[in-house]
C-alpha cells in the first residue's frame, strides 16, 4: 500500500536552480520533493566559478552543501529520475506515493493544501502527486563529432569563457568553428590569451568582416576539417587536421548544441522550442515568461532548461525567482478557497439538501483503513450549481480510481464499539468512502445516510451495500461538506477521520455535524492522534488536534450536551509492508440532551 500524499511542489532536477527554489519553498513551510537523477550538466568540470562565496568549489561539493541546507527545512530529496508527467484532470493515473526522506522541522499550517494538478512518474514506477511543478532539469551539451573530443569535455575541451577561461589563460587555445558564433567565441578568449587559433572545420570560410576582426586582434585562422584531437599523458597536446597537419594546442573551445532535458514534459503538452540568438538556433529550451511560468498553468521552469546561457549562479537566482512566483500562486489559490469556504460554510447557511434518491451520483468520498493512513475527506452536491468544488472532487476520484480497492472494507472499530451498544435508528455517515461503515450500520438495522464528494467512492459504496443485501437501508448523497450539508436530524452522526490533505473547513463541518444530531442522539468524532509507526516525513509534519481541542472546536452548549467520552484509544494495525504497530486515535463522543 502507498500513502496518497499531495505535495505542494515537486521540483524536478536538483542542481543549482532546483535546490535554490526548494530552499525558498521549504523556508515558506511548503511540502517540497526534489527529484534528481544525479547527472548535473557540470559534473565533468573540476570547479564552479563566478559564484560569489563559492568560487572554485567542486560541483559535487556545491550540490551536497545545497542538499544539506534544503533538508534543514523539511524538503524531501529523492535520488530518482522522472520519466513522465501528466495533468490529473486527464485519464485516471496511479495514486501518488509519498517518498521516504526529508528530515528536519517544517510544520505546515493546517488546511494549507489544495488539490493535486499533476502526476509525476518516476523510473521505478512510483508516482508523485503535486499541486505545482518546478522543472530545473538543465540541458545536455551535444558535442561536435570529433574523435577524442567528448572524453576531454569539461577538462581541456570547454565552452564558456566565464566558467573556465581563467584556467586556460596564456595557454595555446583553439576554437573549433561549427557555427556562426565562432568569431564571437574567439574574441572573448582573445582577452585571456595571445596564442589563439580558429579552426574553420565544418563552418567553412569565415565571413569577411569576422576574418578582419580576428586578424586585427592577432588571431590565426586555420582552414580545413579537424580529424581528431591529440592527447599525451592525459593532456590535450594538439589538433590534427584531415590533411595530417597537427597544430599544437593545450585547450580547445567548442560550441555544443543545447538540448533541453524536457522529454518527460510531453504529457503536459510542453515541448521545447528553438533557442535563438542573433537569428541563429543553437539548440532548444522550454519557453517561459520572466518569472519562469510556462504555458501550462502550475508549471514553472528555471535554469538551463529554459535559459541555456545561464551560469550556475544565474541558474540559482532563477530558481529562487521562480519559487517566489510559484509560492505566490499557491497562496492565491489557498486564499480563494478559504474565501469560498467562509462564504458557504457559515452557521445557518449550509445550503439546500440534495434529493435523497439513493443514486450513485448523489455521493461523496472519504474512508479509513486498518493501516491508519490519513487520507479521509468529505464533500457532497447539495443540488445547486457550484455546490461541489471540482478540483476537490477530481482529487478524490483520482485517489479511488487509482486502485481496485483503497480501504479494508471493515468498519471502524470505534464506531462498532459505540454504535454496537445503541438501539438502531438513523445514522449519518460523513465521508463514507467505500462503504465499510455504512454496510455494518445497515446490518445492525440502522437507516444510513452516507455522504461523500467522490462519485468513484460512492459507486463502490453502492456496490458494497448491494452485495451485502442492505441497499434498502442506505441512502447515498453527494455533498462537498465545505459547501453544503445533508438536511435532517439523526440519532447518530459519525465523523470518522475527516482529516484531509486538501484545504478543508474542519471546524465548520464538525459544528454542522453537531447541529445534525437529534435530541437524545450522539455525535462520534474519531481522528488520527499520531503518526503511524510506519509513517513518513510528510505525516511527521502533521499536527493532530487533541480530543480536548476538538471538543473546544465543536463549541457545544454545556446545557444541551453530555460528553460521554474524551480519550485517545489505541488499536493494533498492520502497515503497508506487513509490519504491525499500535495506532493512537483521538475520540470525542457527545450525547445531545
Amino acid at each position: 500500500m502507498t500513502y496518497p500524499v499531495v505535495h505542494d511542489v515537486v521540483v524536478v532536477g536538483g542542481g543549482a536552480a532546483g535546490l535554490s527554489g526548494a530552499l525558498a519553498l521549504g523556508r515558506f513551510r511548503r511540502d517540497v520533493v526534489v527529484v534528481d537523477g544525479g547527472a548535473p550538466r557540470n559534473a565533468p568540470a573540476d570547479h564552479v566559478h563566478n559564484f560569489l562565496t563559492n568560487e572554485g568549489v567542486p560541483p559535487a561539493t556545491l550540490y551536497a552543501t545545497g542538499r544539506a541546507e534544503v533538508a534543514r527545512y523539511g524538503v524531501t530529496l529523492l535520488d530518482a529520475t522522472v520519466t513522465a508527467a501528466h495533468p490529473l484532470d486527464g485519464p485516471p493515473g496511479t495514486t501518488g506515493a509519498n517518498p521516504a526522506g526529508g528530515a528536519g522541522e517544517n510544520p505546515r499550517p493546517a488546511g494549507s493544501v489544495g488539490p493535486a494538478r499533476f502526476a509525476v512518474t518516476l523510473a521505478d514506477g512510483r508516482v508523485l502527486h503535486a499541486r505545482r511543478m518546478l522543472v530545473t532539469t538543465g540541458l545536455i551539451d551535444e558535442l561536435p563529432d570529433v574523435p577524442g573530443l567528448a572524453g576531454r569535455w569539461g577538462r581541456d575541451v570547454l565552452h564558456c569563457p566565464y566558467c573556465h577561461g581563467w584556467e586556460v589563460r596564456d595557454q595555446a587555445v583553439g576554437v573549433l568553428a561549427t557555427g556562426p558564433m565562432a568569431a564571437h567565441q574567439a574574441l572573448l578568449f582573445r582577452q585571456l590569451t595571445d596564442d589563439l587559433v580558429v579552426f574553420t572545420h565544418t563552418a567553412g570560410p569565415l565571413p569577411a568582416d569576422d576574418a578582419e576582426r580576428l586578424a586585427a586582434r592577432g588571431v590565426t585562422v586555420v582552414d580545413g576539417e579537424v580529424a581528431e584531437l591529440e592527447v599525451t599523458a592525459d593532456r590535450l597536446t594538439g589538433v590534427r587536421l584531415r590533411s595530417g597537419r597537427v597544430v599544437p594546442r593545450e585547450a580547445l573551445v567548442v560550441a555544443p548544441r543545447f538540448a533541453a532535458r524536457a522529454a518527460f514534459l510531453a504529457g503536459l503538452g510542453l515541448t521545447p522550442e528553438d533557442f535563438v540568438v542573433g537569428g541563429h538556433a543553437f539548440g532548444d529550451r522550454v519557453a517561459a515568461d520572466a518569472s519562469g511560468a510556462t504555458g501550462v498553468p502550475g508549471v514553472w521552469v528555471a535554469g538551463n532548461v529554459t535559459d541555456p546561457q545561464a551560469t550556475v549562479i544565474a541558474a540559482a537566482a532563477a530558481g529562487l525567482k521562480a519559487a517566489a512566483a510559484l509560492n505566490a500562486d499557491l497562496i492565491a489559490e489557498e486564499t480563494d478557497r478559504a474565501v469560498a469556504a467562509r462564504r458557504t460554510a457559515s452557521p445557518g447557511q449550509t445550503g439546500p439538501a440534495s434529493e435523497r434518491t439513493g443514486s450513485v451520483d448523489d455521493q461523496a468520498g472519504a474512508g479509513h483503513d486498518q493501516a491508519g493512513a490519513v487520507v479521509e475527506q468529505a464533500g457532497t452536491d447539495g443540488g445547486q450549481a457550484g455546490a461541489v468544488d471540482e478540483a476537490t472532487a477530481r482529487h478524490w476520484d483520482e485517489l479511488y480510481r487509482g486502485r481496485e480497492r483503497y480501504w479494508s472494507g471493515r468498519p471502524n472499530p470505534h464506531l462498532v464499539d459505540v454504535a454496537g451498544t445503541l438501539p438502531p435508528g438513523t445514522a449519518l455517515d460523513l465521508g463514507c468512502g467505500e462503504g465499510g461503515d455504512a454496510v455494518w450500520l445497515a446490518r445492525q438495522g440502522w437507516r444510513v445516510t452516507a455522504v461523500d464528494v467522490s462519485t468513484a467512492a460512492l459507486q463502490r459504496s453502492a456496490a458494497a451495500v448491494t452485495a451485502a443485501g442492505v441497499a434498502a437501508l442506505v441512502d447515498f448523497q453527494r455533498h462537498d461538506l465545505a459547501r453544503t450539508f445533508p438536511a435532517g436530524e439523526f440519532d447518530l452522526v459519525s465523523a470518522q477521520f475527516l482529516q484531509s490533505p486538501l484545504e478543508f473547513p474542519r471546524t465548520e463541518v464538525l459544528r454542522a455535524a453537531a447541529r445534525a444530531v437529534a435530541p437524545g442522539g450522539r455525535l462520534l468524532v474519531v481522528e488520527h492522534g499520531a503518526v503511524p509507526p510506519w509513517g513518513n516525513a510528510a505525516h511527521h509534519r502533521t499536527r493532530f488536534p487533541t480530543p480536548q481541542e476538538t471538543l473546544a472546536d465543536l463549541d457545544l452548549d454545556p446545557d444541551g450536551w453530555d460528553v460521554e467520552r474524551l480519550d485517545a484509544p489505541q488499536r493494533q494495525a498492520t502497515g503497508p509492508d506487513g509490519q504491525t504497530g499500535t495506532l493512537i486515535d483521538h475520540l470525542v463522543l457527545a450525547r445531545r440532551r
